[in-house]
């Protein structure tokens, strides 16, 4: 099947940038949100986002105005109606994953495919909620999605080898993204190899160890990373980081992947990294 009409539910940081990738590739794309402010919210960050593109020359004026074009914002569900592909992009919590794809499943199309921006929590879990387990899995973008190539496509026991190809093919032609398949195991791919590593960095910075500018340094100037682990952290923000780090504990019960006492006390302290202006480091 081919896929031109897209849906995205949640207009947040992961969504609305999902949402400008769509457009941008000329997609017709409908993002939801849960109330009429979060969504002229997520509107005004297309807005500033294709302004600052712009700026940079990175499109034209006409190319951000046709980008636009294909842009519509909604709290309305039944909007989605006739959409090819849905990708889900809220809070990383399974019981309000699934309520999301219990709705969809009753208001998107039946050949509609249903795809979550999960960074770790179970497609197959979350497939259940819905009947149409062979037409959903994972498509996790990266942060941010309007620049990072890399897509991870997660299919559950029982997706579809057919909507994997569409997805796939829609990821690459369509969207100029770079996609990998992997099967349904928390942390997928990278965040399995990535966050064990941001854990250590945090462990090795609450022990005095060195200082967070050092530890940063060492990955940067030794192993020639464009940021440090620290840095990186604050960058994808650290409830995420938390919650992807309980999950990986969850499943698999090795110490490599139990959150350090550090991480906690910050989340608690509602200083989640870029977004909130303070985590490990402080932003003006």
């Amino acid at each position: 099947m081919s896929i031109s009409k897209v849906g995205v539910v949640g207009g947040g940081t992961m969504g609305s940038g999902i949402a400008e990738v769509s457009a941008k590739s000329g997609c017709d794309t409908i993002v939801v949100e849960i109330d009429a402010g979060l969504a002229e919210q997520a509107q005004q960050k297309l807005e500033k986002s294709t302004e600052k593109a712009v700026a940079r020359e990175k499109m034209t004026e006409k190319d951000r105005e046709d980008l636009l074009s294909k842009l519509s914002f909604t709290t309305e569900y039944a909007e989605l109606e006739d959409r090819d592909l849905v990708i889900e992009a809220v809070i990383e919590s399974p019981e309000i994953k699934e309520k999301v794809f219990s709705t969809l499943d009753e208001i998107v199309q039946p050949q509609g495919i249903l795809a979550s921006n999960t960074s770790s929590i179970s497609i197959g879990e979350i497939a259940t909620s819905t009947s149409r387990g062979e037409k959903v899995l994972g498509m996790h973008f990266f942060n941010p999605a309007t620049v990072q190539p890399l897509v991870e496509l997660i299919t559950s026991e029982v997706t579809s080898e057919q909507t994997l190809k569409a997805v796939e093919d829609f990821t690459r032609d369509i969207l100029g993204k770079h996609p990998i398949t992997t099967i349904d195991r928390a942390g997928f791919v990278v965040n399995r190899l990535l966050v064990p590593y941001l854990l250590q960095a945090m462990h090795m910075y609450d022990r005095g160890q060195a200082t967070k500018e050092d530890i940063d340094a060492g990955m940067k100037f030794g192993c020639a990373h464009p940021q440090g682990p620290l840095e990186l952290s604050d960058l994808i923000g650290l409830d995420t980081l938390l919650l992807v780090a309980e999950v990986l504990y969850e499943e698999f019960k090795e110490p490599t992947y139990s959150p350090p006492p550090i991480l906690r006390r910050l989340v608690t302290a509602g200083h989640l990294g870029r977004k909130t202006g303070h985590g490990f480091y402080s932003y003006g």
